[in-house]
């Protein structure tokens, strides 16, 4: 499959402003209003998350469905966003070009591991068997999100997706390279892990910089980063831990998980902030 190039920005900032300076601004214009009297009754920005199409079982029933755990739109919901499910659908450029429309923001939420065959590599052994439709689908609603200027938020997975589609590569099995399974311990518990996050990013804006402490669940990572991108978070070892593109719309990654983590949504009001102000451009 011919992944073609990942644009790189979407909508330019009027009158020459700087990213950074119109990211504070929103930010602190959307954390008012969330705290307002009326902030029930604002406009809530549509955010847009990516899911499964799995066997579900519900009383008799034993059907493929959309699925996503609650946390993720729980993220979105409890930061002043409406959260959309977006399950892998036909004819996927065409069904994203739809869905792009009608949606402010875009979640590439977490998953089993993208097909090596789009970044060139044979399949390890450990690698998850492939799921092309959603593959498909989130390559197509990352390209047409970043044609649009949408802000994008990738979560494990999603980070994963984003680097390759811009041309890189990943680790397929971490504990071959590191000698360690501490970033998936397995059965389902996260493992808590140290990343630095680097000055002068996008991500530093929202977190702060320096050590923060994250949730992994994840056996592959980046190897070579993909183009116009930079790292702003590494591990201890060096592994990039989170991504972005510098100097354009809003498209962070990270490859932890923040929707675990309950008391800190910083992630996912940066998010929302964002797709305020692209709604309010539209």
């Amino acid at each position: 499959m011919d992944l073609g190039a990942l644009p790189a920005v979407g909508r330019p900032h009027p009158g020459g402003r700087c990213a950074a300076c119109d990211r504070r601004e929103t930010q602190r214009l959307y954390d008012r209003r969330v705290s307002s009297d009326d902030a029930t009754t604002a406009p809530r920005p549509v955010i847009g998350l990516t899911t499964y199409l799995e066997r579900a079982q519900q009383g008799v029933w034993d059907v493929r469905a959309s699925f996503l755990p609650q946390q993720y739109f729980g993220g979105v919901t409890s930061s002043g966003g409406a959260a959309l499910l977006l399950p892998p659908q036909p004819s996927p450029r065409a069904a994203a070009d739809v869905v792009l429309d009608r949606i402010d923001g875009l979640v590439l939420t977490g998953g089993l591991d993208v097909q090596p065959e789009l970044y060139g590599a044979e399949r390890h052994p450990l690698t998850d068997p492939a799921r092309p439709d959603r593959d498909d689908w989130e390559l197509a609603l990352l390209r047409g999100a970043r044609e649009r200027g949408i802000p994008v938020l990738g979560i494990c997975r999603g980070l994963q997706l984003i680097n390759v589609a811009a041309g890189g590569t990943l680790h397929q099995h971490l504990p071959d390279v590191l000698g360690t399974d501490r970033y998936q311990l397995g059965d389902g518990v996260f493992a808590r892990n140290e990343v630095a996050v680097s000055a002068g990013t996008m991500l530093s804006e929202l977190v702060g910089t320096g050590a923060l402490t994250v949730s992994s669940y994840h056996h592959q990572g980046i190897d070579r980063l993909g183009d116009d991108l930079v790292v702003s978070a590494r591990s201890g070892e060096g592994l990039p831990q989170a991504i972005e593109s510098p100097g354009s719309d809003f498209l962070v990654a990270v490859q932890w998980h923040p929707e675990e983590d309950a008391a800190d949504r910083r992630l996912f009001l940066g998010l929302v902030a964002a797709a305020t102000e692209y709604a309010a451009g539209r």
